[in-house]
């Protein structure tokens, strides 16, 4: 094998590797589409649910789609979000029942 074949084998499994993460959290993102029926949620966190599913399948991206980056971060910040968006919507409420 010369270097060219290992660098091309190398970016193979590291953009198969990217593409299972985003794969991974898109499914993830899906899972918690249940908190997307919580009224506690601002619109702004469901919103950002929807555009990461989108772009995600989206063929436009800012970088190129056999890297997957743009879209890992993208489900990143969704999940993220929305998960705080929950926690903080599920705090009061059990502050209210506490007393």
């Amino acid at each position: 094998m010369d270097a060219t074949t290992i660098w091309l084998i190398v970016a193979a499994v590291v953009a198969a590797g990217l593409a299972l993460t985003a794969a991974v959290l898109l499914v993830r993102v899906f899972a918690a589409r249940r908190l997307l029926r919580d009224a506690g949620i601002p619109l702004r966190d469901k919103a950002l649910f929807w555009a990461a599913v989108v772009y995600t399948v989206s063929p436009v991206d800012l970088i190129p789609d056999p890297v997957y980056l743009d879209d890992i971060g993208f489900l990143l910040v969704a999940l993220r979000s929305l998960h705080a968006a929950a926690a903080t919507a599920a705090r009061p409420s059990k502050q209210l029942d506490a007393t």
